[in-house]
This record gives structure tokens, sequence and C-alpha cells, in this order.
């Protein structure tokens, strides 16, 4: 092999080395990467399930007291136009 050659494998064999370098390097930040996520969507499935789980308590106790407020303000209209006709 001549000169030329041997410089040409050299920086060949150094590029393809910092390529794998930066490869290997880039394979262990994407699986911190995907840990972290995982542990942010279990952490978001955790806090969506309580919210749905409070907002499930809080329709059972508003309903109720929705129907009573609509019927308090029939009651009151209705006896309003009550006491204008006499």
């Amino acid at each position: 092999m001549d000169s030329a050659a041997e410089i040409l494998v050299i920086i060949l064999a150094v590029v393809l080395s910092v390529f794998l370098i930066v490869g290997i390097i880039l394979i262990i930040y994407l699986i911190r990467l995907s840990a972290e996520i995982r542990r942010i969507a279990q952490s978001a499935a955790h806090a969506v399930g309580s919210v749905e789980h409070a907002v499930t308590g809080i329709s059972k106790l508003t309903s109720p007291i929705f129907i009573a407020e609509l019927v308090g303000r029939y009651i009151k209209k209705f006896a309003k136009t009550s006491r204008k006709g006499k």
C-alpha cells in the first residue's frame, strides 16, 4: 500500500470509531430518556385516575344540590308571580 491509501484508511478508521462512540452515547441517552418518559407517563396516568375519581365523587354530590337549587328557583319564581296576581 502506498502512503496515501494508508492515510485514508487511518482517517476512515478514526471517523468510524468517533461515530461508533457518538452512537453508543446517543443510545445511552435515548434509553435514559425513554425511562424518564415512562415514569412521567405513569405519574400522569396516576394523576388522571385521581382526578377522575374526584370528579366522580363531586358529580355525585353536586347533582342533588343542582336539582335542589333548580327547584328552589322555580318555587321563588312561582311565589313572586302569585304575589303579583293578588
